[in-house]
Formats: C-alpha cells, sequence, structure tokens
C-alpha cells in the first residue's frame, strides 16, 4: 500500500479512496488489517533524525576562532603563573560555550513539541464498534469520528460531515474556523481551501463529522512540516558572523607578529628564553582579552531591558540580531490584529452606518455620514435585534476582560447590538426563542423562531450569506415600509465592504404562524433587513510601531493564510502598503506564488508587501528569497505553520499567549504580549546594543595595538622592554572591567530609529574606525615611549619608568573612553553625564592605579614603584591630549566628506 501516499486526497472520489486504501465505510479496519499497517507505515508519530551527541555538541562550541584566541591567552598566562588571569580568561571560554550548547540543544526542542501534538485520543470505527484509542496508534484507512471539541488524529478525507467547523489557524493562519463539506476539489488547490479534509493536530470547533485516514506520522501536512524543521539551517546572525570574521583576521595577526618579533629579538641576538618571553608579551598585549564577556554582557544588558519591554529573547545573539533587521515579515491574525471579529459597519433600510469600540467590549458610538447619532433608527434596531437573537454564542466578562463563547463572528453581532443599548435580559424575555435551525454549509444561513409576546406574533430571524439570504428575500425594509426588494443596489453595497476586507452578513425575517420551524416557509417571503460588516481590527499600538518601523527604513511583510482581499484591506490600514495602491499587482496568493520561480520571486520580494493564502512551504521560499536578497529577515508567527520559516529566518519571533509551543522552540524571541508594538521596542534595544558593542571594540583595540607596537619596537630596536607582561594584562583585565564594560550601559541614541538599517555586509570595523584606532594605538605608543625614556634619561629606575607607561595607557583609555560614548559625533557635544555607571566606573580605575602605583603590596605584585606629583601631572596633561587628538581627527574627516 506505500504507493497510496502523496494522492490528491481532496480531489477523489471517496469509493476511489476506500478502494486504495482497501477500508469498509461500515466496519472500518480488522485486527489483521490494523497490524499489517502498523508494521508497514509505522506508528503514528514524529520520528526526530539521529543527533550528534550532547557531548559531540559541547565540545564543538570550541570550534571558533575567538575560543582558539582566548584558550591561548589562558595557557599564555598559566605559562606565566598567572594563576588568576589565566582562570579569569579560561571562566570566560567556559561561559561562552556553555550559552552556545544552550541555545542548540534547546532549538531541538520544537521537534518534540510537534510529537507532543500529534498524541490525542481518538475514536475509531474497528470492526463495525467505536472504540477510544490513541492517536499513536491510527493507521491508514482507519475510519475516524469526529465531534466538537476533537483533536484531529491525523489527515482525514472526510466521508460525512454535519456542521463541521475545523479551528485550522495552527496550520494554515486562517484566523476563522473553516467550513467543512464532502465535496470534490480541483487537484491543484492549496491547504486553505480544501474544504472535504481535516488535517492532523487541527481542533474541531462546531458539529460532527467521520473521516478515513489518509495519511499518518511524517506523511501528514504536520509532519511535513517538522521535516522543514529539521531541514533548516539555523542562520549565523549578522554579529556572530562579523565577531568571527574579526577573529580569525585577528588571530592570524598576532600569531604572525609574534613569530615576527621572535626571529628579530634572534637576530638581535637575544636569548631564546628572553625573545620568547617578548613574544608572549606581545600576544597577551595584542588579544582583546575583555571582548568575549563584552559581547556576552551586553547582549544579557539587551535581554534584561527587552523584557520590561515584553520581548522574550531566546537565545542571546538575537538581541543584536534585531538591530540588524532590514526586513520584518508578520503575520496578519492576532499579530498586527486583535484577533477579535468586530461589526464596524451596517447597513439598514437604504443607509449605511458605522460603529466605534475595540474588542468585544460592549462600548462604541455609531455614526451615520461621519456624524455621531444619539438615537437610532427603528430599522437599524431592527437589524441589530435580529442578529443579537440569530445567535448561539453569547458575551462573558471576567474580571475587566470580555470574551465571547461561542463562535467569533456571532459574538461580534451580539457586541454590537450591546452597544446600542439593548439589554440581553430584556431581548431573551420579550423574544424568547421557540426553536432554531443551526447554520449548515449547503443552506449558508441560520434561523431562529422567536415569539414577539408585545405583537403576539411568531417570527423567523435569519442570518447567512448574502447570496442565500437574497435569492430568499422578496422584500426590504424601506422608511419604515415594507417594499419590494432592489437586489442590485443591496450587492453593490456589499461590494463596497467587501473591498474594505470586511466579512459580510445579511439580516431579514418572516412572520410566520406554528411554533416550529418548517423548511417549506424558508424558499421566500422573506423580508430582507439589513447587513452586518465586521473584520478583525488592527491594533492600534501595532498601526504606531509599523509606522515607527518604516521610518526607521525596515521593510514590512504581511505573510498570511487569510484572504487576499481582507490581507490587502489591513495592510493599507497599517500603513504597510500606501492607501492609494492598487489591490492589482499588490498582494501575491499562495496558488500564484507556486508558480513563481525562485528567480522571479526573488525579484518580486523587492516590492511586494502582502502574501495571501500561503502554505508552510511558500512562507520559507519568501524568507529565503528575502535572504538571497541580502536582506536580515524577522519572521514573526504563532502556528506549527510558521516554525520552518521562523528558524530560517535571521531572527524568528513568536507569539506567547497566542502562539503553539512548537512555534516558540523555534523562534529567538517571544513576545509575551503577542503585540507587534514590542518588535518595535525590540529593535531600538538591537540597534543600542550593536552600537554600545562598537563603542567597545572602537575603545579596546587602540590599546591592544598600542601594547603590540611597544613590545614589537622594543625588540626590533634592542632596547629594553617598556612593559612587562604581568603589567600588560594588569591594564587589559582592570579597564576592561571598570572601563570598557561600563560603555555596555550607553543608554540609546537620540536619532536611533532615524537610521537607516546597517548594511548586513558592512563590516564592524569601518575606515573610520580603522583610522581612529591607528591614530591612538600610536598616539598611546609615542606617548609611553617618550616619557618611558625621559624618566630613564632623568635617572629613575626602570621600575619608574615602566609605571609611568602602565598609567600612560590606563589614563589615555580613561579619557578616550569619553570619545566612545559617540562615535560620530565631537566629545565636546556629548552629554558624559548620563551613564552614571561610566562615570562610577572611572572613579573605580583612577583609585585601583593609585593602589597599583602607591601601594608595597601591587609594588611587588607588579614591579611597580610610587610616582611623584610632577610625573602625574605630566601622566594627566598627556592623556587629555587624547581627546584632541580624535577631535582633530573628526574634523579632518567631516571637511573630506562634505568637500
Amino acid at each position: 500500500m506505500q504507493h497510496i501516499m502523496g494522492k490528491s486526497w481532496h480531489s477523489l472520489e471517496v469509493d476511489k479512496i476506500v478502494e486504495l486504501l482497501e477500508s469498509d465505510l461500515n466496519d472500518g479496519l480488522g485486527p489483521l488489517s490494523i497490524k499489517h499497517r502498523e508494521e508497514q507505515f509505522g506508528k503514528n508519530q514524529l520520528k526526530a533524525k539521529k543527533r550528534d551527541s550532547k557531548l559531540k555538541k559541547f565540545f564543538m562550541q570550541f570550534h571558533n576562532a575567538l575560543i582558539y584566541i582566548l584558550l591561548s591567552a589562558s595557557l599564555i598566562t598559566a605559562l606565566l603563573h598567572e594563576w588568576i588571569d589565566s582562570g579569569v580568561i579560561f571562566g570566560v571560554v567556559i561561559v561562552n560555550v556553555i550559552i552556545g550548547y544552550v541555545q542548540e540543544v534547546k532549538a531541538e526542542e520544537a521537534i518534540n513539541s510537534l510529537k507532543e501534538m500529534m498524541n490525542t485520543p481518538a475514536v475509531v470505527l474497528r470492526d463495525g464498534v467505536k472504540i477510544a484509542v490513541s492517536s499513536v496508534d491510527i493507521v491508514p484507512g482507519d475510519i475516524v469520528l469526529l465531534e466538537s471539541g476533537s483533536k484531529v488524529p491525523a489527515d482525514l478525507r472526510l466521508i460525512e460531515c454535519n456542521d463541521l467547523k475545523v479551528d485550522e489557524s495552527m496550520l494554515t493562519g486562517e484566523s476563522m474556523s473553516v467550513m467543512k463539506n464532502i465535496s470534490l476539489h480541483n487537484q491543484d488547490i492549496t491547504i486553505n481551501d480544501r474544504k472535504n479534509m481535516a488535517y492532523s493536530g487541527t481542533y474541531v470547533t462546531y458539529g460532527r463529522a467521520k473521516g478515513i485516514v489518509v495519511a499518518t506520522s511524517s506523511h501528514t501536512e504536520l509532519g511535513k512540516i517538522a521535516h522543514l524543521i529539521e531541514e533548516t539551517t539555523s542562520m549565523q546572525t549578522p554579529l556572530t558572523k562579523k565577531i568571527s570574521a574579526f577573529s580569525k583576521v585577528l588571530l592570524y595577526i598576532i600569531l604572525a607578529l609574534a613569530t615576527f618579533t621572535f626571529f628579530v629579538g634572534m637576530w638581535h641576538g637575544n636569548s631564546a628564553v628572553e625573545t620568547f618571553m617578548a613574544s608572549v608579551a606581545l600576544a597577551v598585549g595584542a588579544i582583546p582579552e575583555g571582548l568575549p564577556a563584552a559581547v556576552t554582557i551586553t547582549l544579557a544588558i539587551g535581554v534584561s531591558r527587552m523584557a520590561t519591554k515584553n520581548a522574550i529573547i531566546r537565545k542571546l545573539p538575537a538581541v543584536e540580531t534585531l538591530g540588524s533587521v532590514t526586513t520584518i515579515c508578520s503575520d496578519k491574525t492576532g499579530t498586527l490584529t486583535q484577533n477579535k471579529m468586530s461589526v464596524t459597519n451596517l447597513y439598514a433600510s437604504g443607509v449605511s452606518y458605522s460603529v466605534t469600540g475595540n474588542g468585544y467590549e460592549p462600548r462604541g458610538e455609531f455614526f451615520k455620514d461621519n456624524k455621531k447619532i444619539d438615537s437610532l433608527d427603528d430599522s437599524l434596531k431592527e437589524v441589530l435585534r435580529a442578529g443579537y437573537l440569530c445567535n448561539e454564542s453569547y458575551l462573558v466578562k471576567k474580571d475587566t476582560e470580555y470574551s465571547i463563547h461561542g463562535d467569533p463572528t456571532e459574538g461580534s453581532l451580539v457586541v454590537c447590538a450591546l452597544k446600542a443599548g439593548f439589554e440581553e435580559h430584556l431581548l431573551n424575555t420579550k423574544f424568547p426563542r421557540v426553536d432554531i435551525l443551526p447554520f449548515e454549509s449547503d443552506r449558508q444561513y441560520m434561523v431562529t423562531l422567536n415569539r414577539d409576546v408585545e405583537n403576539s406574533e411568531n417570527i423567523l430571524y435569519l442570518k447567512g450569506s448574502i447570496e442565500k439570504t437574497l435569492q430568499i428575500c422578496d422584500f426590504e425594509v424601506k422608511d419604515s415600509e415594507i417594499v419590494e426588494i432592489n437586489k442590485e443596489l443591496i450587492l453593490k453595497r456589499v461590494d463596497e465592504y467587501a473591498s474594505k476586507g470586511l466579512r459580510v452578513l445579511a439580516i431579514a425575517k418572516k412572520v410566520v404562524s406554528g411554533d416550529k420551524i418548517d423548511n417549506r416557509l424558508l424558499d421566500n417571503k422573506f423580508i430582507f433587513l439589513g447587513l452586518q460588516a465586521m473584520m478583525d481590527p488592527p491594533r492600534q499600538e501595532a498601526i504606531d510601531a509599523v509606522k515607527e518601523s518604516i521610518g526607521a527604513g525596515i521593510k514590512i511583510i504581511m505573510i498570511t493564510g487569510d484572504h487576499a482581499l481582507t490581507a490587502f484591506s489591513i495592510a493599507k490600514m497599517m500603513s504597510i502598503i500606501p492607501k492609494e495602491t492598487p489591490f492589482e499587482g499588490s498582494v501575491i496568493t499562495g496558488k500564484e506564488l507556486f508558480n513563481l520561480t525562485d528567480t522571479e520571486l526573488i525579484e518580486k520580494v523587492a516590492y511586494v508587501r502582502v502574501f495571501a493564502r500561503v502554505e508552510p512551504e511558500q512562507k520559507l521560499r519568501i524568507v529565503d528569497a528575502l535572504q538571497e536578497r541580502g536582506e536580515i529577515v524577522a519572521m514573526t508567527g504563532d502556528g506549527v505553520n510558521d516554525a520552518p520559516a521562523l528558524k530560517q529566518a535571521d531572527i524568528g519571533i513568536a507569539m506567547g499567549m497566542g502562539g503553539t509551543e512548537v512555534a516558540k522552540e523555534a523562534a529567538d524571541m517571544i513576545l509575551s504580549d503577542d503585540n507587534f508594538s514590542s518588535i518595535a521596542h525590540a529593535v531600538k534595544e538591537g540597534r543600542n546594543v550593536f552600537d554600545n558593542l562598537v563603542k567597545f571594540i572602537t575603545w579596546t583595540l587602540p590599546t591592544n595595538l598600542g601594547e603590540g607596537l611597544v613590545i614589537l619596537f622594543a625588540i626590533m630596536l634592542g632596547i629594553t622592554l617598556p612593559i612587562l607582561p604581568v603589567q600588560i594584562l594588569w591594564i587589559n583585565m582592570s579597564t576592561a572591567i571598570l572601563l570598557g564594560l561600563m560603555l555596555v550601559f550607553e543608554p540609546k541614541e537620540a536619532n536611533i530609529m532615524q537610521r537607516k538599517p546597517r548594511d548586513p555586509k558592512k563590516p564592524i570595523l569601518t575606515k573610520s574606525i580603522i583610522i581612529q584606532m591607528l591614530v591612538v594605538g600610536f598616539y598611546m605608543l609615542i606617548a609611553s615611549y617618550f616619557m618611558f625614556n625621559i624618566a630613564l634619561k632623568n635617572g629613575h629606575s626602570v621600575e619608574y619608568a615602566r609605571t609611568i607607561a602602565v598609567n600612560i595607557f590606563v589614563f589615555v583609555e580613561l579619557f578616550y573612553l569619553f570619545s566612545c560614548k559617540e562615535l560620530e559625533r565631537s566629545v565636546f557635544k556629548t552629554n558624559i553625564f548620563n551613564n552614571k555607571l561610566l562615570l562610577l566606573g572611572v572613579a573605580m580605575m583612577i583609585f585601583v592605579q593609585i593602589l597599583y602605583t602607591h601601594t608595597n603590596f601591587m609594588n611587588i605584585t607588579f614591579k611597580s614603584e610610587a610616582l611623584d606629583i610632577l610625573t602625574w601631572s605630566q601622566i594627566i596633561i598627556i592623556s587629555v591630549g587624547v581627546l584632541f587628538v580624535v577631535e582633530i581627527k573628526r574634523t579632518i574627516e567631516a571637511k573630506l566628506l562634505n568637500a
């Protein structure tokens, strides 16, 4: 039976399906047949592919150029018997490795979440008897019985349907429950339109059905998504790419310089041991030991700040990635919208009205011709009353929150009636229900029979699709009179509402005799009362966030399972596309996407902002196409169908409240409030994280360069080392902790959301930063050598001269720190008091450097010596000079740029 997999079951006759699956509609499968199929197809559960062992995953985290540099530094400092420094550096390595390991293990939990989703109870027909089994034991050909509240255990072709509605949002992104039927469909339609299929993992919200299992385990649509998640490669973030490339270059430079230093020393006739120690000193000086700690701490601070804005970071590098984002692909339902149906427009007696209000709260105002109306016409009241009475949903209030029990569309009619001031108790008392005819897909309307107590008459109230309702309406209410219906005028109004992306329900009534609904009375002579048009409204805060993101140069693309016209209308409301944009050519549907080649899609994603009725594989294609264009892509989503694209995107953003566990596990970030506006806050933090990392790198590298050059020049000139290896370690570790790390607390710059996203191809070290690094590095070299030699000429000891050189490096770094608070602005225009922790770090650095210079313990440990007041004043004057050197460099750059 293996040949049955992959069939287009929605396009086959039921008899043909039963024949292919060798099943029986009345009795189901027998024990022998079940056993044979279990052996052939296996259990109905997902299998994860074989993974690397946890030990291998752990040790693979060491395979990184930056880690190699740190391990080298730790080894070198250990050889120098500097056990504390060696331990600190090695500790940084272990922290980085553990973080990477935890991230990788967490990523695999998506498949386990999918496994749990597929394990659920099910009722099947076997040997003519209904029995309850675990979904794991279901096989192709089983006859499954569904009812309201059931989770669909496998992919089913429906063979009997009784008002079945299925919530497929976790699979397709469709916000509304889908009404199912058993009619045949064309072979090339998308999952969203296969009304005769029920898919594994979806939920039955209404009605009953019987279906035959056509796919289990990995062959289901859910299984295909699991396969996509496994096959999708998690992308490196811009930061990890840049740090990795930077670390490799740094590694080669340090090794080359250390080797060069060793051979030059030997050429000068120095001893091998002395020359080797000089090479070690150069390597120690050139390695930026504080960089990994700065990266980790900066990202961790970003995580903490984002958490206060409802953005929970699962993977640390995602903090910085947000700052690089050039495109956000967002789902519509629940992300940009409230996921609450709400009536926005009404039509009664030839007049159109609009209604305000948010969500399910029964408060709002009615407008006619953009003017608020205080009293409602009788014809409008009747439309609202009929919508409330012809209804099976009701409003629930818990604490201050309102929710709907039942179908959201019906619930919106209840809420609209209550906004008009109707009281539920009075309506139910004056118009008690006598009988009901539930909605059925073939009729496309629902009917209730209510007793009008005051007028002693029975009324049929009907609500349903405009097409079916108009077929049985012969009259309409116009100016409080019943006249012959003008269907053309009504349809024109329906088209107007539909063009706004609204779902339209028609309302009608008929006065009858008798206490039962007689089908013979449903064919004609109904009175058309009006229309109620509703939508899932956008979040206001999401609209603001979209505008802010677009202002920051970020493209917003809507990718949804909903209908094209609905998606297009919401996109216009949210300013994702300009209001004057025509529908034609602005939206690509899943069916159109299927026919596009990869090259055509890569071209179209440059300007198309709305993708509707898409399937999981297509979401993945869209992300791939954007990344092919060099975009840094963020993908928001909440359903299982979003998981592969969330994982493939540079940063996946899942919804915390409405999202599935699968989506959360595949994502890098979770929005705890399901609010798109939280993304804008996260982008700000992400940009600030990268800014602060660049500031730290710009600050720390000149010191490493200067220290390396000091050693190199000493060896090349054959003179005494101005700084010893142990002193270099003191400079690097003390300044990194007390000065450099304080830069990670820098607040956001004022123009952070007015900038365009960074060019992903742009390196961390721009030309301007490299020039600044060279200028400051050589300034340190010249200043330290000058003061070192002056001290020796004045008869001071080598220890005294080296103490001067160490303090030159420390205090040049201290003053240079203020130039790095803002890299494109004069230090004399920068607010130096807006980072209290930085000022505290400066004060502590001054204090510990005084201890380094003037305490016996430090003098013995680091071979330093106390300095006199004159020398201190010279050190401070020379160190302040770095501010003016940097200002001159920036002034020259600005003039060249404007020339």
